[in-house]
């Protein structure tokens, strides 16, 4: 089940950076009316928490740069931004190496107690696999709202 789920991941991942091939720096900054956010936001989003979901809860060092969590964690939006973000370029070669770094780190670790279990609605997430099948539903909301906002700013 190991390989399944960071095949998975891959293949999650494949989809984000694929939905985001033709991007440029000025697109990913454009947010369509009526919504809060961007692609770039929406990217750095992903990656963030994945380092918060994967490493963070299981008691690891997340690697999260600084200005990050004021970019991109939960509740943030461009329109708030007081310093300019990551480029593109930088985004994507973080996204590019997490998938990697969480295969390495994790392997036959997916049944580990998470140090902090989280409940979010009905469910309690207890352990690294847990946490990490739901980083990739998260991913895959976030990479439909990527697909929609390009169509919506081309």
């Amino acid at each position: 089940m190991n390989e399944a789920i960071f095949n998975q991941l891959d293949f999650a991942r494949g989809a984000t950076l694929k939905s985001v091939e033709h991007v440029t720096e000025q697109e990913a900054d454009i947010i369509p009316e009526g919504f809060a956010n961007s692609i770039r936001w929406n990217l750095g989003h992903i990656y963030t928490v994945h380092e918060q979901f994967a490493f963070a809860t299981a008691g690891e060092q997340p690697r999260i740069p600084e200005g990050f969590e004021a970019w991109f964690a939960t509740g943030t939006k461009p329109a708030d931004w007081t310093s300019k973000p990551p480029a593109l370029s930088e985004l994507l070669e973080l996204l590019q190496e997490q998938t990697t770094r969480i295969r390495e780190t994790f392997s036959n670790r997916l049944d580990q107690a998470s140090a902090h279990p989280l409940t979010i609605g009905p469910v309690t997430f207890q352990t690294v696999g847990e946490f990490l099948t739901f980083s990739m539903y998260h991913e895959g909301m976030h990479t439909q709202v990527i697909k929609s906002y390009k169509k919506l700013i081309k």
